[in-house]
């Protein structure tokens, strides 16, 4: 699946132009926050895909998603939010976004649980 993701999204690219995974990657930034990720959890458990989430987050291999799962993870208004920070298609930015996401979540939950707060400057 990831094999057809990346070509898929290098499709895209190609058609539209420009780089998906710089202004996709940067928008990724603002879902990765403690709160967010919390959110986004909950939009998942809401719309069924919570285990899709959690696997993500916890240890072992991250469950793909399709770009109508990212948008019933999100919900509309932080789709949105991406087109028009990015400028690009509801549909590219959704199937970016089905490429990135789950590696990024990974990543940012190290230790399979997330993250209780932002991290901050101790003296």
């Amino acid at each position: 699946m990831s094999d057809f993701l990346s070509g898929l999204v290098g499709k895209v690219e190609s058609a539209l132009g420009t780089s998906l995974s710089g202004a996709v990657q940067q928008q990724l930034q603002s879902l990765l926050q403690p709160g967010t990720l919390e959110g986004i959890l909950s939009k998942a458990d809401e719309a069924g895909l919570g285990d899709k989430v959690r696997s993500w987050i916890g240890h072992g291999e991250n469950l793909p998603a399709t770009p109508d799962e990212i948008r019933d993870i999100l919900g509309s208004s932080t789709v949105h939010d991406l087109v028009a920070r990015t400028g690009l298609p509801a549909d590219a930015v959704l199937t970016a976004v089905a490429h990135f996401l789950p590696a990024a979540v990974d990543k940012t939950t190290p230790d399979g649980t997330l993250p209780t707060q932002a991290p901050t400057k101790d003296a």
